[in-house]
């Protein structure tokens, strides 16, 4: 056996044949470790391997391999990143601009948790780290998964490149079975300097050789998550990445009983956690250490962006659960948003897929905080004018015209936006700017509705803008988010007629028959990456019923609107045909949108108070609204966080013929997945449809719903035929009577706390 001959006592034949075992396991050994997070050897015992194969090497220089480990530092890149699932959403978090913010965020939890102002509430507050979150998962103590963020409920795989950083212990000892660790990836500012001084030496070397220059990077969180999201884990070993804990997710067992005491467990089982983290009592002391960190923060040697404050006590976090996209339980506040001055040249207008005139600032590139800003949002043709959307005057009054000098600021250090104006140095010619008033993409009319603040082109499908920008809401990342086609994709299949509506994405394949041939040999793209995009478009067929509902990109109907429809209705088929049946009763709502707003206008005139109830009541009563449209509009409109608005937006788009039937084109290709309900199989309120009303007394009104949807009920606003249970307290009205009518059990709040205690 080669492997007991010593090195020096190796024969040529030996020794060749050693290196070819070496070889093998090394290679495998690498693979393992950097691409699988599955290593099959010890450390020791690889690094003696590697020892031995470089012996041979030296004494044997002719023997030397082409797949030689001393010529791999790590393994081969991986060919992409596969997704990871996050068993506990990865939220990301409510701000706070202001010291009134962070009362109100105080006040807020006091009330939802029906706690006096005067008593004690602890929070921590730690600095908000400017980088990248990484999710580190560990079991037995070892680390078997790492995973960025992503869109929160599915980020990528990145274990390999995690078990690079040196702050990433890959064993800790005396953990839980499962330990799910969350923080932050960053690049402090001396190793931010450091590696663009490399790269800029390396220009220099490859300048001369006639090759092409390497980037530098913007910032400090560019360059970590550039870094962290290296194919090649070995790149990222190479960069000089950091890590702070601030966070957990799944746990087989609770870490502490307060946050602060769960930090100092992470910081005792090894890993890194930021020292400026405080213990407050209140809102006073929470701004007191603020201004402690804001004071700090150009000299701590790495970037933040504010300080993020939790409640203490893990209970009441618990109690206070998380809203659809940010935990109730803590908020960042940001710090002053940085501004600079610079010139305006043009005002462009951009046409979103809802048909929203949206004015875009071209300005003369700034640094802004670190960043060059060449763009900046003018929000709407009120704002250019230098008024609100009630016709109040701000910034003095001053509008803003094309060659202004303008001062730009970045709102919560992200979207530039243009705050004011300096007339001293506006130029003599310079005009006020004119709001088109026609569609700049379509020619169509571009209308501004009563109370809209926005201006709308009214071309809808034949208008490109909108298509696009349809499509481009479509494939993003909180909707159908398939790997391979983005903006630039959609753009450019729209423009050579590949695609005009989602459907088209599902028959991309098919209706070419040789599309991967044709898509192979188009600039950009490969076999490989045309064979990857098709694969992506198949593995989106089976889709979940909330990214559905929001890939529509019906107005209105945002994330959080969209996982509350799923999970009232349940499945696709529930919900489509409660928009149909509503529809009839959505018309006369409408119609008595226009007679109250008549009326308002008439009773104004004639100086008398108007009669909206007996209005509203004869438009309803002329459009004779079947009862069981009546009853679907109840419904869809008593949902909690659905209202009227959004209820009417949905009933237009389904009944519009054309839209209707893009839908229904769409949807044939579709596998639609009811969404994922709380996990609530022993409740004895799941799939219960529930009304809480009147005052309750042991927990308020917003812990109430919470409680019941974690339990798996469906919680309403209103009383319906559908409705299951009603929950009444002290001064019950108006819903207890109608609960009464239609049979409806009523309960109180004892009985509710009761039948739900066990679960």
């Amino acid at each position: 056996m080669t492997e007991d001959v010593d090195v020096d006592e190796l024969t040529p034949e030996q020794a060749k044949a050693e290196l070819a075992r070496l070889a093998g396991i090394l290679n495998r050994a690498n693979e393992a470790y950097y691409q699988k997070a599955q290593p099959f050897i010890s450390d020791a015992e690889y690094d003696r391997l590697k020892r031995r194969n470089a012996a041979i090497e030296a004494r044997f220089p002719e023997l030397k391999r082409p797949d030689s480990p001393t010529e791999k530092v790590g393994a081969r890149p991986a060919e992409g990143f596969s997704k990871v699932r996050h068993r506990i959403p990865m939220l990301s978090l409510a701000n706070a601009f202001s010291d009134e913010d962070v009362f109100d965020f105080d006040a807020g939890i006091r009330n939802y948790l029906g706690l006096p102002a005067a008593a004690r509430l602890d929070y921590t507050a730690e600095p908000k780290i400017d980088g990248l979150s990484l999710s580190l998962r560990y079991e037995g103590g070892r680390l078997v998964e790492a995973a960025t963020r992503g869109d929160g409920q599915e980020g990528e795989n990145v274990t390999a490149n995690a078990l690079t950083i040196g702050d990433i212990p890959h064993r800790v000892d005396g953990a839980p079975e499962i330990l799910e660790v969350r923080g932050e990836v960053y690049m402090s500012h001396a190793d931010f300097d450091a590696l663009n001084a490399r790269i800029e030496a390396e220009n220099v070397e490859r300048k001369k050789r006639g090759r092409r220059a390497l980037p530098t990077f913007a910032n400090p969180r560019n360059a970590a998550a550039g870094s962290l999201r290296q194919l090649d884990p070995e790149v990222t070993r190479s960069r000089p990445l950091r890590f702070f804990a601030y966070a957990w997710g799944e746990l087989s067992e609770p870490l502490a009983d307060t946050q602060m005491a769960a930090m100092e467990r992470l910081a005792a089982l090894g890993f890194p956690v930021n020292d400026l983290t405080r213990l407050c009592n209140g809102p006073a002391e929470m701004l007191g250490h603020y201004r402690v960190i804001e004071a700090q923060r150009a000299t701590l040697g790495y970037d933040i962006d504010g300080v993020v404050y939790k409640v203490n006590d893990l209970r009441l976090q618990a109690r206070l659960g998380f809203r659809s996209t940010t935990p109730r339980w803590a908020i960042a506040h940001k710090f002053p948003a940085e501004t600079a001055w610079t010139r305006l040249l043009a005002i462009d207008i951009q046409v979103g897929r809802t048909g929203a005139l949206s004015p875009v600032a071209r300005l003369q590139p700034v640094t802004v905080g670190g960043v060059v800003v060449s763009n900046a949002t003018l929000h709407n043709e009120d704002y250019i004018a230098g008024r609100d959307a009630n016709g109040n005057p701000i910034r003095g009054g001053k509008d803003i015209r094309v060659g202004d000098w303008v001062q730009v600021y970045r709102a919560g250090d992200v979207i530039p936006k243009v705050a004011d104006v300096d007339l001293s140095r506006r130029p003599p010619d310079a005009a006020p700017y004119q709001f088109p008033t026609t569609c700049p993409e379509c020619g169509s009319p571009a209308v501004r509705e009563e109370g809209d603040s926005v201006r709308r082109c009214t071309g809808g499908l034949i208008c490109p803008a909108q298509a696009v920008e349809k499509l481009k809401h479509f494939v993003s990342r909180a909707a159908f988010d398939i790997e391979g086609l983005g903006a630039k994709q959609v753009e450019q299949f729209h423009a050579d007629g590949w695609i005009r509506e989602p459907a088209d994405i599902f028959t991309l394949e098919e209706r070419f028959g040789s599309g991967l041939q044709q898509l192979k040999n188009r600039e950009g793209w490969g076999e490989k990456s045309a064979e990857n995009l098709f694969a992506a478009i198949r593995a989106r067929r089976r889709i979940p019923l909330n990214r559905l509902i929001f890939a529509l990109g019906i107005r209105h109907a945002g994330e959080a609107a969209a996982r509350d429809l799923a999970r009232y209705y349940g499945t696709w088929e529930a919900f489509v045909h409660a928009i149909d049946t509503a529809r009839p009763a959505a018309l006369a709502h409408r119609a008595a949108d226009e007679a109250e707003a008549a009326e308002r206008i008439a009773a104004q005139r004639e100086g008398r108070r108007p009669e909206i109830a007996k209005v509203r009541a004869r438009a309803w009563e002329a459009c004779a609204v079947p009862p069981e449209a009546k009853a679907a509009w109840e419904e869809l409109t008593g949902i909690d966080g659905i209202g009227p608005v959004l209820a009417l937006s949905l009933s237009d788009a389904f009944a519009n013929p054309e839209e209707r039937a893009s839908i229904d084109r769409l949807v044939s290709h579709l596998e639609v997945e009811p969404v994922e309900r709380p996990a609530a199989a022993d409740s004895p309120v799941a799939g219960k449809t529930v009304v809480f009303t009147g005052t309750l007394e042991k927990m308020t009104r917003a812990e109430a719903k919470a409680r019941a949807e974690a339990l798996g009920a469906k919680v309403a606003g209103s009383v319906s035929r559908k409705t299951d249970l009603v929950v009444a307290g002290p001064g019950a009205g108006s819903k207890a009577r109608k609960a009464a009518e239609l049979g409806v059990e009523i309960i109180d709040e004892d009985s509710w706390l009761e039948m739900i205690g066990g679960t």
